[in-house]
């Protein structure tokens, strides 16, 4: 079948071994095409199929791309640089989606939307379609905790069926080769300040005999995991600031005397793990930080015009000064400690109070010193090159030089 050097729209299925159902998916794109008037194309990327699903799909009037890297990510991702139109419609080829029916889709791109999310709950879920373990926990909570992170308006998070501007997704550079790509496309998209919507789309009972290759636990797992790494101040500094507040409550109330508390009473054994939960958390605050530096350095993430503001802030030479400070107060309190046992003559110390005072000491010594190393850590993601002096700027600043 010829194709035009360039389309409107290609229609984008990953395929492995999908000969049972391959040819009514490409059947049923085709006569969209057709019915529609849409220039497109619907295009096969393959990953090593071995049952003749390319062979199908060429008689089908597909055109067939063969993609080496095995992975769900990897064949989209060959899919999209080999594809032709201008939008790209992805959708698997178990014939669990409707490409009969992609009116939704083409419509809001051309209205300027570069990522079209397909809402199966909003649309319509057939029965059997979906395992409850998906349709009840993984998905409900996958797709909530990706709107907390990242306020995207996407509440279906892992629709398979999803639509978008291929020159503007291609410049997102995605790189995930396995399940993951569906939410990676989703939160760099957020990330980029790409324009995001949903539209009603149906799912109905996939038309294979062989079970998925989804794995419902490894791959949620992978969700997550992308979604917690993307993430820092969930990851790190949300959890880091409660434990440092919580700790040094705690730490502080000690340090007058023992703390009743629902007839129990709270002593130095508390307060050692009060210390410990701040020093944890404050080193989970840090983490945060050079987190969101190095991703910035790298081009990982993209930089706010807040945390751009902060971070010219955070110099090699103030941070030194902080953590020699807490270093200094921490020595101070041990110089107390060690007086005062001087005065009692080197005598017999109470444990209770020797560890009262020891606390404190510990406490900024060991602050001081993260902070130390974190600053010259900082000093050196921070050195100016010709690379680093682009990645940080903002993101929306960069894409307005652009346009």
């Amino acid at each position: 079948m010829h194709q035009p050097p360039s389309c409107e729209l290609t229609i984008l299925m990953p395929c492995l071994d999908e000969a049972e159902t391959l040819v009514v998916c490409v059947e049923k794109a085709l006569a969209y095409l057709e019915r529609s008037g849409v220039d497109g194309e619907v295009v096969i990327a393959d990953n090593g199929s071995t049952d003749g699903s390319q062979e199908l799909a060429t008689g089908a009037g597909a055109r067939v791309v063969a993609i080496p890297t095995r992975g769900y990510g990897a064949a989209l991702i060959g899919g999209i640089r080999a594809a032709r139109g201008r939008y790209v419609i992805m959708g698997d080829a178990d014939d669990s989606y409707d490409f009969s029916a992609l009116d939704p889709f083409v419509a809001e791109l051309r209205r300027g939307t570069q990522l079209v999310m397909g809402n199966r709950f909003a649309g319509g879920i057939a029965p059997g379609a979906m395992p409850p373990l998906h349709r009840y926990l993984g998905n409900p909570v996958l797709s909530g905790i990706g709107r907390l992170f990242f306020r995207t308006p996407a509440k279906d998070f892992h629709c398979g069926l999803r639509g978008f501007d291929r020159e503007a997704i291609l410049a997102l550079d995605l790189q995930t080769t396995g399940m993951e790509f569906a939410s990676e496309m989703v939160v760099k998209s957020v990330l980029a300040q790409l324009s995001v919507a949903e539209v009603p789309t149906t799912l109905k009972p996939d038309g294979r005999s062989r079970p998925p290759h989804l794995r419902s636990w490894r791959d949620g797992w992978r969700h997550l995991r992308f979604l917690l790494v993307y993430s820092p101040r969930w990851l790190f500094l949300y959890p880091g600031l409660v434990a440092v507040a919580v700790g040094l409550v705690l730490t502080a109330a000690l340090l007058v005397g023992p703390l009743p508390l629902a007839g129990a009473g709270l002593d130095v054994s508390t307060m050692i793990y009060a210390t410990a939960l701040t020093i944890i958390g404050y080193q989970a605050v840090l983490f945060s930080v050079l987190t969101k530096v190095f991703a910035a350095h790298e081009r990982i993430l993209p930089v706010s015009p807040r945390f751009q503001a902060l971070a010219e802030r955070l110099s090699l030479e103030r941070g030194l000064v902080l953590g020699v400070a807490l270093f200094v107060l921490g020595i101070a309190v041990a110089l107390v400690q060690v007086l005062r046992w001087s005065g009692d003559g080197f005598g017999t110390l109470d444990p209770r109070e020797a560890v009262r005072a020891a606390v404190p000491a510990m406490l900024g010594l060991t602050l001081g010193f993260q902070t130390i190393m974190f600053s010259m850590f900082i000093g050196i993601l921070t050195i100016p090159t010709l690379g680093s002096i682009t990645a940080a700027r903002p993101l929306a600043a960069e894409r307005a030089t652009r346009s």
